[in-house]
């Protein structure tokens, strides 16, 4: 089946992180930078496959539309891309961000450990929750069960890679969204990274509400809300 030959794709390119020999041979091989960019591309192009894929699957309906569901789709998916776009760009020795190599966490951290892993999470499972169909439960069931997956295998390799400098980068921050700062063990705050997040959030969902989601998608997340 062709989704699952993308989503084959799609965790193979996602496991060269993992594999610090392939990783950095390809970096000394193309520099660090076009590196990133390659990955970066291909890590899109795979999961545009996996959406094309999932797309020519027949619709089976799993439980009716509501207008509930589409709600909370506009309430987290904004969140969901502030975490990806600050995460990504922010300082981060513990998860995947574009500047992993600077030992100094961003204001992000302080939140989450890993934002942009929950922002991959809030995403698809809201998504799979406004649709209800099978398709979208194997393709948002699928990349957040992957997501809650990457959580657990980043904490592995980030604190046997860290040694020494992990414990106080956990004792002040969290695996949960705001466990660290509730408990007192890390305060909020904002930097410059999280105030492009918001920004960048702020115009993706504008874009996509503004008939963007319903040209790429066929849907349109107003309009589901609202019957």
């Amino acid at each position: 089946m062709q989704l699952f030959a993308a989503f084959a794709l799609f965790l193979a390119l996602h496991s060269v992180p993992a594999m610090p020999a392939i990783r950095q041979r390809l970096i000394a091989l193309l520099g660090r930078r076009f590196y990133l960019a390659l990955y970066s591309l291909a890590s899109i192009a795979s999961l545009a496959w996996v959406f094309y894929a999932a797309l020519q699957l027949d619709y089976i309906e799993l439980w009716p539309p509501a207008a509930w569901q589409a709600h909370v789709a506009l309430l987290l998916v904004p969140i969901a891309l502030f975490l990806l776009a600050a995460g990504l760009i922010s300082p981060n020795p513990a998860s995947i961000t574009f500047r992993r190599g600077e030992m100094q966490p961003g204001a992000i951290v302080t939140i989450t450990r890993h934002p942009v892993l929950w922002g991959f999470i809030l995403w698809a499972a809201s998504h799979l929750l406004a649709n209800g169909d099978l398709r979208s439960l194997l393709l948002f069931g699928a990349l957040a069960l992957f997501a809650i997956a990457g959580i657990f295998m980043t904490e592995r390799r980030s604190r046997r890679r860290l040694g020494a400098d992990w414990p106080p980068l956990a004792a002040t921050s969290s695996i949960i969204p705001f466990a660290a700062i509730l408990a007192g063990r890390a305060r909020w705050r904002v930097d410059r990274a999280m105030a492009i997040g918001v920004l960048v959030a702020a115009l993706v969902t504008a874009a996509l509400l503004g008939g963007g989601h319903a040209a790429l998608f066929g849907a349109d997340p107003l309009a589901l809300a609202a019957s």
